[in-house]
């Protein structure tokens, strides 16, 4: 059976990941792909539950529990929807991932403390599943802050974090990419147009599925 491919977006808070994943998912779905578009936290009911108590739970959870809640929504999501769509042989992409608990609890709650990283690691690798492609959104602070003010939607917990939490998110996000350069490509979105934005990733997903 052909296996399909696994591509992830990641970044902070408003530097376009949603928009890119629908532009996507319609883009290839126009070129005849099979697509599954998705999001983590949740992605399954069981992990859609566990996204609510996450983002918006009255009673935030210890570091720890908060990293090993991710996971368990996180599997969820890859037992019950990822790999049975890459068996199928589709194109899944995912708004965020692994790297996403690597920055947010392991650099940013946890200000890169080596045993909460290694915690993270531990739990990758049991996961067993490791996007083909990802894509680093990345922008500004002060133009992040201004996407996120019109949206007009209520903020999650990391939304309204300070701003000393989501600068160490971006200097996580930066040694993700530095120390996996095969598979994380960095894309700013600060002056680039939506399109183009989404021109370029599609040129980088087009040449590796003609390589496949």
């Amino acid at each position: 059976m052909m296996s399909g491919l696994f591509i992830t977006l990641e970044g902070g808070e408003g530097v376009g990941k949603s928009t890119q994943l629908r532009l996507l998912r319609d883009a290839l779905q126009s070129q005849g792909h099979k697509v599954l578009a998705t999001r983590e936290p949740g992605g399954s009911p069981g992990a859609e539950d566990l996204r609510q108590l996450l983002l918006f739970g009255k009673n935030p959870l210890s570091l720890r529990a908060e990293i090993l809640t991710h996971f368990a929504a996180r599997f969820d999501h890859v037992d019950k929807v990822i790999r049975p769509a890459l068996a199928e042989g589709r194109i899944v992409l995912c708004d965020r991932f692994t790297d996403s608990t690597m920055a947010y609890q392991g650099y940013g709650r946890a200000e890169g403390d080596p045993a909460i990283l290694d915690l993270i690691a531990v739990l990758q690798n049991q996961l067993g599943l490791t996007p083909d492609m990802t894509f680093l959104l990345q922008a500004p602070r002060d133009v992040t802050r201004h996407r996120l003010a019109v949206r007009g939607v209520p903020t999650d917990r990391y939304e309204q974090a300070d701003e000393g939490f989501h600068a160490r998110i971006a200097a996580g996000f930066r040694a993700i990419a530095e120390q996996q350069t095969e598979r994380v490509q960095s894309i700013t979105t600060a002056n680039c147009s939506e399109e183009a934005v989404n021109s370029l990733i599609m040129k980088e997903i087009l040449s590796r599925l003609s390589h496949v």
